[in-house]
């Protein structure tokens, strides 16, 4: 991605510098295998039933500071997404003004080990999540880390992906969209509510393909590979592939995200018109 260049967003608070990290034994195994359980949720708008989940199962645990100083690395990192912030920002109110709406920017919170959000407590296992009651996107960076060692998706459009997915969550938030399928979703039952959660994250996606399409049409910050990189990304995390990766089956009726063929499918979607009408999935009669 082309993004050196690019404006940068003011709406990123780094607590990485002032955040705790939690360390300690983790009940069933390491880090690596609550990545691997949990990075089928990551993209959820509610995590805290996520984070719940996530602290019952840490014991015996000290609390640290966090290193003082960010490395040339960490501050690289932040200029780059503070970049796709900002091409997410300028992408999404151009189409809400067409529509005749105001978009409200999200905040970007950067931390390390844990954080405090108003959707609850979260640690680093519960990966990159949305919080609407505060509007705000929380990402530890380490996530990226994960992303491409352990789900094999390499690049930095494939971290733009994850940030524009994430923005996709609050674009639905913003139109309401996000409260109509959690109230829909306390009124079915499990397997239900987990059908509705899979259209909401599968229009997260398409929206992300939304935001590709105007960052490329309109700013050609887009390089060969890049849009491979983000359906490398979104097969990755598809439901099918962690499922069978984690517990060595796949059970359909837990997915709460898609498959990766339906993630991916949906991300091209978006990015084949750049229009959001193109991202109604509850609307859809093939995910």
């Amino acid at each position: 991605m082309l993004w050196k260049n690019g404006r940068r967003s003011d709406n990123i608070e780094d607590q990485r510098t002032a955040s705790t990290v939690r360390r300690g034994g983790l009940v069933g195994g390491g880090l690596g295998t609550i990545v691997l359980a949990l990075v089928a949720l990551y993209f959820g708008v509610d995590p805290s039933v996520v984070l719940n989940q996530v602290a019952q199962q840490q014991t015996h645990q000290t609390t640290q500071q966090a290193p003082a100083a960010l490395t040339a690395k960490d501050q690289q990192g932040k200029e780059f997404l503070s970049v796709v912030l900002a091409d997410t920002e300028d992408t999404w109110g151009a189409l809400f003004q067409q529509a005749g709406r105001r978009y409200v920017d999200p905040r970007l919170v950067l931390f390390s080990g844990a954080v405090q959000s108003a959707c609850g407590h979260a640690q680093a296992a519960s990966g990159p999540f949305y919080c609407p009651a505060d509007q705000k996107l929380y990402l530890d960076t380490q996530f990226f880390q994960e992303l491409q060692q352990r789900l094999g998706a390499q690049g930095d459009f494939a971290q733009a992906y994850v940030i524009a997915h994430e923005v996709g969550h609050h674009v639905q938030n913003l139109l309401g969209v996000e409260g109509k399928v959690r109230e829909a979703m306390q009124r079915s039952s499990p397997q239900r509510a987990n059908a509705l959660l899979v259209r909401l994250e599968l229009q997260a996606d398409c929206y992300a393909g939304v935001w590709a399409y105007h960052a490329q049409h309109e700013r050609q910050v887009l390089e060969p590979g890049d849009v491979e990189e983000a359906i490398n990304a979104a097969q990755a995390v598809g439901d099918d592939r962690l499922q069978q990766q984690v517990q060595g089956d796949v059970v359909p009726d837990s997915f709460t995200h898609g498959t990766s063929a339906q993630r991916a499918r949906w991300f091209q979607t978006g990015f084949a018109s750049g229009q959001p009408q193109v991202c109604d999935t509850f609307n859809a009669a093939r995910l």
